[in-house]
């Protein structure tokens, strides 16, 4: 027999330019595809009111001034009561408390989920925790690394659910050899040079740059998506690295994986990210990976199957690692190989929209 179709909410006080961003749209799309009512409350100056455009999925302005922005908890009052909604998925920090006001001042008839995707800086002390899990019911981490850090900080285990992110298939044929070379002239790609990129905000960067400076190779062209130079030239100056860096700034979902298409080696440098879904995307476009050792990123990168892994902080072991995958073939050839079926296969979107729909139809 089947199912009634859900009536979902998902909030987010940020939605700029991150790997967040991108998740939290194709799983609200993917599920408005499949004939669910999905709504999305979020600001209208953010990357993902944009990335909704024109699909199933309907958009609600709302504030996120706070944790205690009253007109947002009236703004999800009234969201819950005129859509008759059965569940809110709390994504990001103040939406996370402001779903919890609005249920308890307005006594909504509502389902509270938070989805957790990065190490919990905010995961606070013990009132914050008995106030988050008395409150929903439950909590979705992206990946079993993350749910460990979670339990570490005291959580009960048998209040988080792990769902994999996804990329929808559609999402990595959004590149173009058109786009591949305009970003080639740009960068000034040159035959021989070996080019180490890295995608993404402001993290763990410049371990990169003193591995790299390490290596003492001038063939290396180090490119940053996602952030600025200014961010990096104290770090440049410090480890006294001679090679070319470009910083690219902020660079949209669809023209970053023409990117990777570029790139000999994406790192990603971080002790945030609970799964990384800038790995998938370059293990998409044929491009070997090497990560940090930490949370939900081993869930995506077996160290030396697909990419690999080094201990944060480990210079030593980052910089040999790259030294290694610029210029083993077999290991790179390994790599592209496991990796397109890790992409395409392992963390598809499907998967992604087939648990999430399934756990949101335990909690009706």
């Amino acid at each position: 027999m089947p199912k009634d179709k859900l009536r979902l909410l998902f909030i987010t006080y940020q939605g700029g330019l991150a790997g967040s961003t991108n998740s939290i749209a194709y799983l609200a799309k993917g599920l408005a595809e499949k004939g669910h009512e999905v709504f999305v409350g979020c600001r209208q100056d953010m990357l993902i009111w944009d990335l909704l455009d024109g699909s199933k999925v309907q958009r609600i302005p709302m504030t996120f001034k706070g944790k205690f922005d009253t007109e947002n908890w009236r703004q999800i009052r009234d969201a819950v009561k005129k859509h008759r909604i059965q569940v809110i998925n709390a994504q990001s920090s103040y939406d996370r408390y402001t779903a919890i006001f609005a249920k308890l001042r307005y006594n909504l008839k509502v389902e509270i989920v938070h989805t957790r995707r990065q190490n919990p800086l905010s995961a606070g002390g013990w009132l914050q925790k008995w106030f988050y899990v008395k409150n929903t019911a439950g909590i979705v981490v992206i990946s079993e690394g993350l749910k460990t850090i979670f339990v570490d900080k005291g959580y009960p285990k048998d209040h988080l659910k792990v769902i994999h992110n996804g990329i929808p298939a559609e999402r990595l044929n959004q590149w173009s050899q058109k786009s591949v070379d305009y970003f080639r002239n740009k960068l000034s790609i040159q035959p021989g040079e070996k080019v180490v990129g890295c995608v993404s905000r402001f993290k763990e960067q410049p371990q990169i740059i003193e591995a790299v400076a390490q290596l003492n190779d001038p063939s290396i062209k180090l490119v940053f998506a996602g952030i600025e130079q200014s961010q990096l030239t104290p770090y440049i100056e410090q480890f006294g690295l001679k090679n070319k860096v470009i910083c690219l700034g902020d660079v949209s979902g669809k023209e970053v994986l023409n990117l990777y298409r570029l790139f000999d080696i994406n790192i990603l440098a971080s002790t945030m990210d609970g799964f990384g879904l800038v790995l998938i995307e370059a293990m998409a476009m044929k491009c070997p990976v090497i990560a940090t050792n930490f949370g939900g990123i081993a869930d995506v990168v077996q160290n030396d199957y697909n990419g690999f892994l080094f201990e944060n902080g480990n210079i030593t072991e980052l910089s040999s690692k790259i030294k290694q995958l610029l210029s083993d073939q077999p290991t790179i050839d390994k790599f592209i190989k496991n990796g397109l079926t890790t992409a395409f296969e392992t963390f598809s979107m499907e998967n992604t929209i087939l648990n999430y729909e399934e756990y949101f139809y335990s909690l009706t």
